[in-house]
């Protein structure tokens, strides 16, 4: 038997290798099926593993956090870290089956909870200004976890978002980027500091520094960027500031690594006016510190 602490920091090839050496000295065939029951860490050693072993059998997917049912059960995406580098390892290759019971939300600790609605917030925002203003109102609802039944609706509605990029872009080679908004700083934000901020807390942040930085070139107006700051993000943050490494110069290092990265600049989406996302590949470590120093004095205040 083999026993992972299920941690961020064990999401690497160590892990998997723990995994195949018991399968193999277990004589597992290849007509084997892996289940898999747990969050995102879980989800991602399990997938890459069922990937690469005699070149794939089939597995299932239990979601057991909100983050896993609300974004990542679909995607096909796998991912390892690498070194202190976020899911710079992996492979496309989906469940064969997902199954979802949000009777598992109700033992996750806040934080974990707030995580989850991390991405909830970001897919609403892409989803553009109706939905947005929708799940402005189901705030409240949502972040005090008072109704299982909106909760399962924005698992449902997150997931028919996402699966509509998905669609369009299955090898994540073009539009299916911009669900990546929030994630290049986010990520860089979580391999400064050795992962002990939630996935979906460290996207929150991002976004708001994406924001900041798309105000600053002009490309979102003012009111939007203040009320998606504070109106539709700061109700979700729950990570205290105070215990994260913002260096700018260390944020720099991670998105050099960013998986997404093309030539020499730095890769970041930004939403414009009118709900348009764009990929940029300029970013400065001027703009992340500029940034920065916003998001702290506003933080502040909140």
């Amino acid at each position: 038997m083999v026993f992972l602490e299920i941690e961020e920091k064990i999401k690497n090839l160590q892990s998997v290798k723990k995994l195949y050496d018991y399968l193999v000295k277990s004589e597992a065939k290849r007509n084997l099926t892996v289940i898999s029951i747990g969050g995102g860490v879980t989800q991602d050693i399990t997938g890459f593993l069922a990937s690469t072993l005699y070149r794939g059998v089939k597995w299932i997917y239990i979601p057991t956090t909100l983050l896993a049912q609300a974004d990542s059960c679909i995607g096909a995406k796998t991912s390892l870290n690498f070194r202190k580098y976020k899911n710079l390892l992996g492979t496309f290759y989906p469940p064969h089956e997902i199954l979802l019971h949000t009777g598992f939300l109700d033992t996750l600790n806040e934080l974990d909870f707030f995580s989850g609605l991390g991405e909830v917030v970001k897919l609403q925002i892409i989803a553009g200004d109706a939905a947005l203003r929708t799940f402005h109102d189901d705030i409240h609802s949502l972040s005090s976890r008072q109704s299982g039944e909106k909760i399962s609706e924005y698992i449902v509605k997150s997931l028919q978002i996402k699966k509509e990029f998905i669609e369009e872009d299955e090898f994540d080679l073009g539009r299916r980027n911009i669900l990546n908004f929030g994630h290049d700083l986010g990520h860089a934000m979580e391999s400064s500091n050795n992962y002990r901020i939630p996935h979906g807390q460290a996207v929150l942040y991002g976004m708001v520094l994406a924001d900041i930085i798309a105000l600053n070139r002009g490309l979102l107006d003012e009111d939007t960027e203040m009320f998606l700051f504070s109106k539709v993000i700061v109700p979700f943050l729950k990570f205290n500031i105070e215990e994260m490494n913002l260096n700018p110069g260390k944020l720099v290092n991670g998105l050099k690594k960013d998986k997404k990265k093309v030539g020499s600049g730095l890769p970041i989406i930004l939403l414009k006016n009118d709900f348009i996302f764009e990929k940029f590949n300029d970013l400065t470590k001027h703009e992340i510190s500029e940034s920065v120093k916003l998001l702290k004095k506003r933080i502040q205040l909140a």
